[in-house]
Formats: structure tokens, sequence, C-alpha cells
């Protein structure tokens, strides 16, 4: 197998069935491409383009992104999960704006030093935004590269992952490289997808030896499974006298949801209760405990309990403006929300119109 066969196949096969109109390639700059290439890490591009298409709108350069409040960028992100690919999206917008006059570096090495860039991102941005030759290897190009070769093992294992890198520089060609690169990711997102690839209609089948053998299900290889450990928090939905503010809490900038606004917690309700009833003067039976909903992490599932607590006009005013925040229910505050307390804010507006909470 030389490197010509299997990057002409796999370019006759893009120029013929590739995807061409997905936002991020029209005009492909450093920019545009670096923040798509971030939003796809561990997320599907359905899931992407509506989020990639209000971002372009809000920061359409990177001097916009670099001016905005981290809030405005989370703001945005508010879903996408991975918390942490926005936090470094931010930092590194204001890097290079404030290091290199707003331009990407033009080298791996140079990009792969940013927060949040890896190996496989900066050769991407390179490959994509100033179309030059570098490698990539991202999951769908992983999955393709141990099938075509029958690579054994998990493919996040440097012995494996070696083996790997130097099979996407073999066949990584000099001229179009933009086009092999958009084109083995295409692949490995559509027809060698996970489970059941379409074999048949794939440009590399002749080439595969997954497939000759009939073991396209064993590769890549699986990661060592391992039982999540389970974690419970209570959130505290604090609402004002007049039902219109829930208290939000900002958490601290790195960890679980970092920079992310979310409802106030404790593990143990039964010995938090009696400090919040004398704080706030509540009898203990007005707060309303919902049922719990589960919310997983790629490390553990979190259990989180619900508890709506109705503030009255005694209540102690909340202090350190810049940790808490009244998030109006009508007219809510442009700020980045944890997937669940997104969820449980729709469920409080939800539940204003019935007599409890009236």
């Amino acid at each position: 197998m030389s490197l010509d066969s299997l990057s002409t196949a796999l370019l006759d096969w893009y120029d013929q069935y590739g995807r061409k109109n997905l936002p991020w390639q029209h005009n492909p700059t450093p920019y545009r491409v670096w923040v798509s290439e971030i939003m796809l890490q561990q997320t599907q591009v359905a899931t992407v383009i509506p989020y990639y298409d209000r971002f372009m709108q809000t920061f359409p350069t990177i001097e916009k992104m670099a001016e905005a409040e981290l809030d405005a960028v989370l703001h945005l992100w508010t879903g996408l999960g991975y918390y942490a690919r926005a936090r470094n999206l931010h930092k590194t917008a204001r890097l290079i704006v404030a290091d290199y006059h707003g331009q990407f570096p033009r080298t791996v090495d140079m990009l792969a030093q940013l927060p949040g860039i890896g190996r496989s991102t900066a050769g991407a941005i390179i490959a994509l935004g100033w179309r030059q030759r570098a490698v990539i290897l991202d999951g769908n190009v992983k999955r393709v590269l141990a099938r075509v070769h029958c690579i054994e093992g998990w493919p996040d294992q440097p012995k494996v992952q070696t083996q790997l890198w130097e099979r996407a520089e073999q066949h990584t060609p000099s001229e179009r490289c933009a086009d092999y690169t958009q084109a083995i990711m295409d692949l490995g997102a559509t027809l060698c997808a996970r489970s059941k690839p379409a074999c048949g209609l794939c440009p590399l089948q002749s080439r595969c030896e997954a497939c000759h053998q009939q073991r396209t299900s064993d590769f890549p290889g699986r990661k060592p499974a391992k039982k999540l450990p389970v974690k419970t928090t209570y959130m505290l939905m604090y609402l004002d006298e007049s039902c219109q503010s829930v208290l939000l809490e900002k958490r601290p900038p790195t960890g679980i949801w970092g920079g992310l606004w979310s409802f106030p917690e404790t593990a143990d309700l039964k010995d938090f209760a009696p400090q919040l009833s004398a704080q706030f003067m509540l009898d203990n039976r007005t707060m309303q405990q919902w049922d719990r909903l589960r919310h997983t992490f790629s490390h553990f599932h979190l259990d989180i309990i619900p508890v709506l607590v109705p503030l009255g006009a005694d209540a102690v005013g909340i202090m350190e403006a810049e940790r808490f925040h009244w998030y109006a229910l009508r007219q809510p505050s442009r700020v980045g929300l944890a997937a669940p307390v997104k969820q449980l804010l729709a469920l409080i507006a939800q539940q204003l119109s019935t007599p409890s909470l009236a």
C-alpha cells in the first residue's frame, strides 16, 4: 500500500462525496477553523453547527472574542459541555491578540503551546486555515487508520498513539493537504463509523486490513471499562419574595463547571437546614425538595437533589456581588450556565404559575 494509492483514493472520494458546505468551510481562516475544531472535540457536527453560527455572529473576529468577558463566551457555550474548552478558547484569543498581534502562529509547535490546542488541533489549523501541509489525528482519523492498518489497542495508549501518528504522517500528502485532511475526517465521521461501518461504500475498502479480516468491530480498541462512582449534591434554589429571581453563585474558575453560574450547593441538607433557617428566618417546611436528576461527567455520575427555598420579605440580603447574582427568570442575564442549572431554571419558570409559588 503506497501513499499515493491511499491518498488518491480518498481525494477522489472526497471530490465526489465529501462535505463541502459546513459553516467553517466557507472562508476557512485560521480563526474560524480553530473555533470549529475546539467545538468539534467530543461533539458531533450536527450539534456544533448552531453553536458555531451563534459564535461567529457574536465574535466574527478573534479581536471581538478577546474583548469579550468570559461570561459572554460561556453564555454562548451553555449546553455544549466540556466547558474547559470555552475557557481555553477565551484565554487563547486574548493571548493571540496580545502576543501575536491577532495572527495565529504558523507552526504546529507554536500553536500547540497555546491553551486548549493540542498537536492534532494545531495540525488542523495549519492544514485547513493556512492550507499548508500538517498532520492531524483526531478521533475519526484514529478510527480510519486503526482499521486500515489493524493497529491493536486503545488509541490513547502512548504506544498505540505513536503508531497512529506514524501512519498519519505517512499518508498525509504535500499537495491538496487541506482536502485530504477534510476527507479523512469526513470518512471517519460518515462511512467508517464507530458501529456498522459502510465498508461497501468506502474508497479504502480494498486497502483496509480490518475489512479483509472481517474485524472492523475490533478496531480501534476500546478503553478498559471502568465503573463510574456516584456523587450527590443538594442544589439550593433560592427564590425571591416576588418569585421573579433566583440566586446563582459563580463557581471557581477551574474544576467542574469552572467559571459558570450555578445554584449554591451543600453535601448534607440535614446539617445545613438549621443554618439556612437561622440565616433567612425560614420554616423548614417551606423548602421543597424535588426529584433528583443525574448528570454524568467523563469520570463520575453526579446525582443532583434540587431544593426550592422561597424567601420571605425579611430575608437577609446576599453580599459579595461578584460571587452571587440574582438571575431574573423573565429577563435572563447573558451568563454561562451549567447544563443542569439551565434545566432547573426552566422547571422553576414552568412552576411559577402554580398556587404554591404564586
